[in-house]
């Protein structure tokens, strides 16, 4: 893997200059700083300890008679995923360091990029391994077959639009692995830091508009109103160049566009800002229009944050508390 990782920071550039005029930037450019943090994470990938053959647990059934649970791979996978060029890289390092075999399919739009990646991390495997460990798919139309290999292929993970997930899903006799959409909110709670609210409000909706588990809710205590916090965040969102959208309330209260459905993911610099009156309508919208992917609470009361976490169903949870006792 090492070899690999010497030649990602070279062809990353090239694969930049396929995406200049793309409608969809962010999704298909890269910086520095995402070239780095993609490298690095590839390397801690490569320096962890063997996850492979690893005795999970071990249970005496009886005498002499012993049952261990041993880490292994799955198997083949078929990953469909966006137009990401670092999502290649970041699935195929996952895949070589669990020993697991790979088939790739990626959006359209990056598929020069993809094709490139693909040869770099083929061309350093060793021959021990074999470089058709991973395998890259280029059309779509090779999709509906390959979802009938169910005697080759062990687990189809979709990574992209509630449609994509449930059109595989209702395709194949092959397990699948997909989450639907990212609808993801933040709670800023009354008794929030406010400028730690404003920081991580930026950063959940601006750091990664594109990512499935980006802001694309912010729900705002009443409180807020008044005290001038819903102002800051408000401010602070719109600095940072992001469409605001408003429920019933806030739409009238912040003279926006109201949102035509709460379930709505933007992928992009937009969101829905709504008032809600406590940490229980927090909830209850969270339950009523997320999908149980990630949410976060901003808030500064030990017995809210708890009420949160206990009662809001979600496959990730942020608690963002400043002083924790």
């Amino acid at each position: 893997m090492s070899a690999m990782i010497s030649h990602f920071a070279i062809f990353f550039f090239f694969g930049r200059a396929f995406f200049l005029f793309s409608s969809s930037i962010s999704d298909h450019c890269f910086c520095i700083l995402q070239i780095s943090t993609l490298v690095r994470s590839v390397r801690m990938l490569a320096d962890m300890e063997e996850p492979i053959g690893q005795i999970l647990k071990r249970t005496e059934l009886a005498d002499k008679l012993i049952l261990e649970k041993i880490s292994c791979p799955l198997g083949v996978l078929l990953v469909i995923f966006e137009s990401r060029p670092d999502a290649l890289v970041q699935i195929a390092a996952l895949a070589i360091r669990s020993g697991n075999g790979l088939l790739l399919k990626g959006g359209k739009e990056a598929r020069r990029s993809n094709a490139v990646l693909h040869k770099v991390i083929t061309s350093v495997m060793p021959e021990t391994v074999s470089d058709k460990l991973i395998g890259l798919v280029t059309s779509r139309e090779e999709i509906p077959d390959l979802l009938k290999l169910d005697d080759v292929i062990d687990l189809v993970v979709p990574r992209g639009s509630n449609k994509l997930v449930s059109q595989i899903k209702e395709s194949t006799k092959i397990p699948v692995l997909g989450h639907a959409d990212g609808i993801c909110h933040v709670y800023v709670d009354k008794s929030a830091d406010i400028n730690m609210a404003k920081q991580i409000v930026r950063d959940a909706k601006t750091d990664y508009p594109a990512a499935c588990n980006a802001m694309e809710t912010l729900l705002v205590h009443k409180d807020l109103i008044n005290n001038g916090g819903l102002d800051e965040l408000v401010f602070e969102l719109r600095r940072e160049g992001v469409q605001l959208y408003g429920g019933p309330t806030a739409s009238a209260l912040l003279n926006i566009v109201e949102t035509s459905s709460f379930h709505h993911e933007y992928s992009s610099l937009a969101c829905t800002v709504e008032i809600v009156d406590d940490v229980y309508a927090a909830i209850e919208h969270i339950h009523q229009h997320g999908s149980a992917h990630t949410e976060c609470i901003v808030t500064e009361d030990c017995k809210v944050a708890e009420t949160f976490l206990r009662q809001v169903d979600r496959y990730a949870y942020i608690f963002s508390l400043r002083n924790v006792i």
